[in-house]
This record gives structure tokens, sequence and C-alpha cells, in this order.
């Protein structure tokens, strides 16, 4: 069993290469997306204040080690980031945010991992890019199969108000989304 929850110590930083640069003042499109709970989610129809993390791929421990993954800057942590923003749901919601929690993989994958690792808040499938497509967002491959980089919207009545890219490490971004949330953030 590998451990999903421990963030190496010489995991490659991402960089910021200005992929994320267009998404402030951006309106999110009309794009329901399926949910953990069987529900369709439509992110740009919320109302109010949404942290959406967008995430390569949720591992599972009884899979494979995914050979090369943790030299892929930005690729590796999307567990430790999944538990921080559970961690901290209540105080985000204390705040006024909802979370939600964005990856390529299947409702099935996310249904499982959602119920491991204890996730009060709905992850949503892009498995086909739409959403990802309409934003303009950044992608990688990995095997052959595109995946979403790490990122962080914060959704106020359904247009972007603050971007979070590069996400490093991914264990500290709910923390970061706090203090920006609060206006101890910087910028």
């Amino acid at each position: 069993m590998k451990d999903l929850d421990v963030l190496p110590p010489d995991l490659p930083a991402p960089v910021d290469d200005g992929a994320c640069d267009h998404l402030p003042g951006t309106v999110l499109p009309t794009v329901p997306l399926p949910g953990t709970s069987g529900a369709q989610t439509d992110l740009g129809a919320l109302a109010g204040t949404t942290v959406v993390y967008f995430h390569p791929m949720i591992g599972r421990p009884d899979g494979p080690p995914l050979p090369g993954w943790n030299e892929i800057p930005g690729a590796r942590g999307c567990t430790p980031q999944s538990c921080a923003f559970r961690d901290h749901h209540a105080e985000l919601g204390a705040l006024g945010a909802a979370v939600y929690g964005v990856s390529v993989q299947p409702s099935a994958d996310q249904r499982e991992a959602a119920a491991r690792l204890h996730l009060p808040f709905e992850l949503l499938s892009d498995a086909k890019l739409e959403l990802a497509r309409a934003l303009g967002l950044p992608t990688f491959e990995y095997d052959g199969r595109p995946l979403i980089k790490r990122l962080t919207l914060i959704v106020r009545d359904g247009r972007i108000v603050r971007v979070f890219y590069p996400v490093f490490p991914p264990d500290r971004n709910a923390a970061d989304v706090i203090a920006w949330l609060r206006g101890d953030g910087g910028d």
C-alpha cells in the first residue's frame, strides 16, 4: 500500500506559466457536472461564495504506484489537498463559502475517494473536460490521458474573483484560501 496522505519532501514545485492569467473576472459557463451525491451541479449558477479546487486525480491506496507521478510538478498531492479542505470545511462554511472539488475522474472513482476520505463536500466529474475547456484551464497529459492542473478558484455569484495558481504545496491550499477570504491573505 502506498501512503497518499504524505507529501514527499523532494516534490518539484510547479511554476506560474501564466495559464490562468485570463480567469479573474470571468463568468463561469453553464456546464452541469455530475457529483458524488448523484446530482448535477452547475457551478456558474451558484449564488454566494464558492471555492472550487481543481486537481489531477485522487489516487487509490489499493492501486499501483503511478510511474513518474512525483516528478511531474504539481501532480502529487490531491489527497492531502482534499483532506485539508475537509479539515477546514467548517471554517470555510463559517466564512460563507461552499466547497467543491473537480477532476476528470469518473464519478464512481470520486465516490470511492469521498467515502474513504470522509469528504463533507461534493466532488464533481469533468470527465469530458467541458468546464476545463470552456474556461481555458491548464491541463497536462499522463499516460495518454488529459488531466487538469491543480488550481483553485474563488467564485462569487458565478464570477471568478480570485485564482490560486500554481498551488503548492497542495496541503496548504485550504489555509491560503481561508486567509484570503478573511482579508489577510494578500492581494
